[in-house]
């Protein structure tokens, strides 16, 4: 008796094939999202995921994921329980050296929320400025992702103070520091690692050859302007004691309201 056919193989094969090959499209990813069938999208953030520090369980939080390019964090959050996330990007980051013809806007974001199953509802995008968010606009967020954004936005307070104000609970901040890089005390190495509260600015391309690098604080003052924003319960750390590449010279940190 000869053995049943299987008939689910060729469908299984034809989806994982069809998904390889959008995700195959697109020119460039920044973001390593595990999608469905084994596919990951070919990026190279984040670093180190664990370092970011976020709870393992976000049941039932709203989170904002700003500057969510491919949407790792978004995913992330919902894959932890979070009921609801928004999703908001202004596509002004092209890392010194993508053209802009590679980023896709919300592309590849739709094709990872698509292929995760997550409705529009659940995980909602808009293209808009952190210079415009504001409560009346998004609602309150119990949790607020702010990831690779703040050394790249010409005042980065006023940044931090607009989140506060749609904020009700923590924010998580990742930026470039300049502890352990300045491109004006020797590069590599040198910096601004005995607690000083500065932040540099870059005026052109002085930090990564990148002209949208306009700042970095040093741990110190990044977590003081987070304390400045509201957000008096906070902890700072950095992604590697001693960094060996200008991109592992990362500080994160967490705040939380205590009112």
């Amino acid at each position: 008796m000869a053995a049943p056919q299987n008939h689910l193989a060729p469908d299984k094969n034809a989806n994982r094939d069809a998904l390889l090959e959008q995700v195959n499209s697109f020119p460039f990813w920044y973001h390593r999202i595990d999608l469905p069938h084994g596919i990951t999208t070919p990026g190279w953030a984040p670093l180190d995921r664990d370092s970011y520090g976020i709870p393992a369980d976000l049941t039932g939080k709203r989170v904002l994921d700003v500057g969510s390019w491919d949407g790792y964090w978004a995913f992330e959050a919902l894959k932890r329980g979070a009921e609801q996330v928004v999703a908001i990007d202004d596509f002004s980051d092209y890392l010194g050296s993508l053209d802009e013809r590679d980023r896709k806007a919300w592309q590849t974001f739709d094709l990872c929320r698509d292929a995760l199953g997550y409705t529009e509802e659940q995980c909602q995008r808009i293209e808009m400025s952190v210079y415009q968010v504001n409560p009346e606009v998004l609602g309150t967020f119990d949790v607020v992702f702010f990831f690779g954004t703040l050394y790249h936005l010409r005042y980065p307070l006023l940044a931090l103070d607009l989140l506060s104000s749609v904020n009700t609970g923590e924010i998580f901040i990742e930026t470039a520091i300049c502890d352990d890089f300045s491109p004006y005390q020797g590069g590599l190495g040198h910096g601004y690692g005995g607690a000083q509260p500065v932040m540099e600015f870059y005026p052109n391309n002085e930090y990564g050859d990148n002209n949208t690098n306009w700042w970095a604080p040093s741990l110190s003052c990044l977590g003081l302007m987070t304390m400045a924003a509201g957000y008096l319960d906070c902890s700072v750390w950095k992604l590697m004691e001693q960094p060996t590449h200008l991109g592992y010279c990362r500080g994160f940190a967490h705040g939380r309201k205590t009112s």
